[in-house]
């Protein structure tokens, strides 16, 4: 005698998830440890990633400018032929020589996020007074010294404000680079656009926009701590 099959149980939907309500919160909260909580996770990590990185080449690049002044150009013209090419197009082109690989989502992003942050790093190093680094040159100081201890604090509220802007752009392209890579919020978004069922894309997506707006907040709370005197010279 055979054994009779098994038949699993997957039990029974709500009636939110029976109906394909625009937003089932039930089936969102059962399914948050294991879908949308490692995307999440996913997405951070390939934005912070892409965001280090890219600030670190483009802080090297705005400094190098800064000092020598015919660099500026060609940075400012290769970053933003970057810039311009869209994203599918670069991973079009990269797929073919670092594969279906978060390395080939990196370097897109990457190559995204230098022209803002190079821009804004470099307007705010020039725009410096010039009577603060002839003091600190009066002073004695280097002209590292006056880079660190003069320039940079005076361009924070510059470079914070690229800063933002970046990491809000890098999470919403993080999302494209689903075509690329099964990671990040991205992911799920693209799943379910081959599905009728709501809950996971407006959750992904929703998920998407609290992290860009919890970024920025972080990276408007960081200013406001690290440049205090920024605010005085608006209020004076």
């Amino acid at each position: 005698m055979s054994a009779a099959p098994v038949i699993p149980d997957y039990g029974s939907p709500s009636a939110c998830v029976a109906n394909n309500s625009t937003f089932c919160m039930d089936w969102f909260t059962a399914h948050w440890s294991n879908l949308f909580w490692p995307a999440l996770v996913q997405h951070i990590e390939l934005t912070v990633i892409a965001v280090v990185a890219g600030f670190v080449i483009a802080f090297l690049m705005a400094v190098l400018a800064h000092f020598q002044g015919w660099f500026a150009m060609p940075a400012s013209a290769l970053s933003s032929f970057l810039y311009t090419v869209p994203p599918l197009a670069l991973f079009q082109l990269l797929v073919p020589v670092t594969g279906f690989s978060v390395l080939t989502v990196e370097i897109a992003l990457i190559a995204y996020s230098l022209y803002l942050l190079f821009t804004t790093i470099l307007t705010g190093l020039r725009e410096v007074p010039e009577d603060a680094v002839r003091a600190a040159r009066g002073m004695g100081l280097t002209r590292r010294q006056i880079l660190f201890k003069v320039e940079l604090p005076m361009s924070l509220p510059s470079l914070i404000s690229g800063l933002r802007v970046t990491t809000v752009m890098t999470i919403g392209t993080v999302a494209i680079a689903a075509y690329v890579i099964d990671s990040g919020l991205g992911s799920l978004i693209l799943k379910a656009l081959q599905s009728p069922f709501n809950t996971q894309f407006i959750g992904a997506g929703a998920l998407a926009v609290i992290l860009a707006l919890a970024a920025d907040g972080l990276l408007v709370l960081a200013g406001r701590l690290l440049t205090p005197w920024a605010r005085s010279r608006k209020a004076a």
